[in-house]
């Protein structure tokens, strides 16, 4: 097949939009710990490009997108590991006219995005070593399945059990959010509550940065939603366009929540309403009117922002509320598909029951959500057990009291009154602590923040 140009010119832009949403994890992840945590939490996003990209190539693309004979309904086979003779197919199995390492290309973007969300709720406390071997076992047992099992079609008779099913998931709901959500959630469990918490809950040392990750998400995002088309035509204009409208709405929500709740609007507030306005769009991008993209944004800002809160009443420490932004965001949008999706704006989708398909899409949905659930929450937690019991996953009490940046990295983000960097005199040095919400939690509970 002759290669469609500006398609393959669209994707390329898409792929470097996504791998750029990672560092975007990096500086929202990074503004929202403190200071004397705040490079190793940046570390841990950019170890996962490293090591996933790597991962990508030498097998994880083979397993996630190719064929599994027997087992194609669960795992792709190792027919293409090292994408050896991938480099001369001229396009894609699609009929996209894109040529075939450009879509692998774009597909890398997605593994290490996942996985670097799970970073935040391992923040301050995570030994980086552990946090490798973590990233490479988690992308091979967890994602690749899980991605083989939404995306993956031959365009015959195989294809993966969820896609087979007919639940839908444009670019990732399941597969990257709930997917790393719930992956954080029993990660938190394994390693347990930092030793402050809750008493202090820890407040956002740079609010800047959260902001500008932010940004970079919500510019990333475009190329993670739209880019999902594989195509510059009708699907990538609809999911360009509710991926804003959605995040518009769910920003103004998560603010409006914040302000009858906490008496205040928030940077913080926005910041983590932009968010999950975008996790919850992702699945629903290119299936919904974007006057239903504002009815779910509304919803999903609304929702993530009380979700937020769960972790004070249930007892986990995820730290950076990966749990209330990604997986409570990627549920409302999994499952709002089955109420309001219509085939009028994506006649490859189906109608949800506003359009009058009833309840069929919104049960296949939940199933797709629940599958994800539990085999990401297991196999996650057993993974984590497993490498808890043979290396650790947790620092010392004196390097999280310290620090991880000084003890791990021998680096320090900010040099206080000119005292050498990589010390842990360095990262105990005063500076002023920031009026921010701490993310959620009472404002009983918002106390001041050590260095």
């Amino acid at each position: 097949m002759k290669i469609d140009s500006g398609s393959t010119a669209w994707l390329l832009v898409s792929t470097a939009l996504v791998l750029l949403m990672t560092p975007g994890v990096a500086f929202f992840y990074g503004g929202m710990t403190r200071a004397k945590s705040v490079l190793n939490m940046m570390m841990m996003s950019f170890a996962s490009i490293a090591v996933v990209g790597m991962i990508w190539v030498l097998y994880g693309y083979s397993l996630a997108f190719g064929d599994g004979g027997g087992l194609s309904a669960i795992i792709g086979g190792f027919g293409d590991a090292g994408l050896v003779g991938l480099e001369k197919a001229a396009t894609a199995d699609d009929g996209s006219g894109v040529p075939q390492l450009v879509f692998v290309a774009f597909q890398a973007t997605f593994a290490i995005i996942t996985v670097a969300l799970i970073s935040g709720a391992a923040a301050e406390r995570a030994k980086f070593g552990a946090w490798l071997v973590f990233t490479a076992v988690w992308a091979t047992l967890v994602y690749l399945p899980i991605a083989h099992w939404v995306w993956w079609s031959d365009g015959d008779d195989k294809a993966g059990w969820i896609f087979d099913l007919g639940a839908l998931d444009f670019a990732g709901g399941t597969v990257v959010h709930i997917n790393s959500g719930v992956a954080a959630l029993a990660l938190a469990l394994v390693l347990g509550r930092r030793r402050h918490w809750p008493k202090d809950p820890g407040r956002p040392h740079n609010l800047p940065f959260v902001l500008l990750g932010a940004a970079l998400l919500w510019f990333g995002w475009f190329g993670f939603n739209a880019g999902s088309a594989v195509a510059a035509n009708e699907t990538a204009a609809v999911a360009f366009l509710n991926t804003l409208v959605a995040t518009c709405a769910a920003g103004f929500s998560w603010i409006v929540v914040e302000k009858l709740r906490d008496g205040a609007f928030t940077t913080l507030g926005m910041a983590s309403g932009i968010v999950a306005g975008l996790v919850a769009i992702t699945p629903a991008c290119a299936f919904v009117t974007p006057v239903g993209a504002i009815a779910l944004g509304l919803i999903a800002g609304a929702v993530c922002a009380f979700a937020v809160g769960l972790k004070y009443k249930l007892g986990y420490d995820d730290s950076l509320d990966v749990v209330g932004v990604h997986m409570v965001g990627g549920i409302v949008g999994a499952l709002l598909i089955g109420v309001l999706a219509t085939t009028a704006v994506n006649d490859g989708g189906a109608d949800g029951l506003l359009a009058g398909g009833g309840l069929s899409l919104l049960g296949k949905q939940a199933v797709a959500v629940l599958a994800t659930l539990a085999y990401s929450f297991v196999a996650t937690f057993v993974i984590a057990k497993v490498i808890d019991l043979v290396m650790g996953l947790r620092v010392s009490e004196d390097e999280e009291l310290a620090g991880i940046d000084s003890g791990t990295h021998a680096e320090t983000a900010y040099d206080f009154g000119g005292v050498p960097s990589g010390t842990a005199s360095a990262v105990a040095a005063p500076r002023p602590s920031p009026a921010a919400s701490d993310g959620g939690a009472p404002a009983a509970k918002k106390v001041e923040a050590d260095a």
